[in-house]
Order: structure tokens, then sequence, then C-alpha cells
């Protein structure tokens, strides 16, 4: 028990369980921010009004949700960039920084 203690306590354990936290409200801002704003801006463009969450097209008696699906893509791609482009680079400009190459 002692050993589990320990190893919860870790403060790697702590760090990567406050990021699952944060990522996962922040998931949840940048899916509603694509919901809200930026899939109304593509159906728009794209000449569909409504929800375009809901759009369908049907196949024989099959039905797919690509409304769905390219409201998931922009929620993919607006989440991954701003994690590189708040975390990723970020955090490699400071490993850089402290850590500098060495040429032999």
């Amino acid at each position: 028990m002692k050993g589990f203690r320990s190893f919860i306590l870790r403060g790697n354990v702590v760090d990567l369980a406050v990021g699952i936290v944060i990522g996962a409200a922040f998931t949840a801002v940048v899916n509603g921010f694509v919901s809200a704003f930026l899939t109304p801006l593509v159906g728009l463009a794209a000449g569909a009004t409504g929800d375009m969450n809901r759009k369908t097209f049907t196949v024989g008696a099959t039905q797919f949700p690509y409304g769905a699906f390219i409201n998931a893509v922009i929620s993919f791609v607006l989440l991954a960039s701003a994690l590189y482009f708040l975390v990723v680079l970020p955090i490699n400009k400071l490993h850089e920084r402290l850590a500098p190459h060495q040429d032999v």
C-alpha cells in the first residue's frame, strides 16, 4: 500500500491527471465553438441551411450523417492545431533553450 501511495503522489502522475481533466474541458469548449460557429459557417458556404450536424444522405434504406462527421473533423483539426501551437511549440522552444544541441 505504501508503494501505491508514493506512486499516486508522484508529481508526474498528478500532472497527467490534471492534464487529462483540462484536456477534457478544453475539448468541450472546442466542440461547443465548432458546433455554434464553425459548422454553421461551413453550412452557409456549402449552401446548406439549418443545423449542419443533422445533415444526412440516404443510400437505399441507410442514412449517413455526414454533418456529424464534418463537425467531428473540424473539432479535431481545431483541437490538434490549438494543442500544437499552444503546447507543443512552446515546450519545444523551451527545451531547446534549456538544453541546446551540442555540435561535435
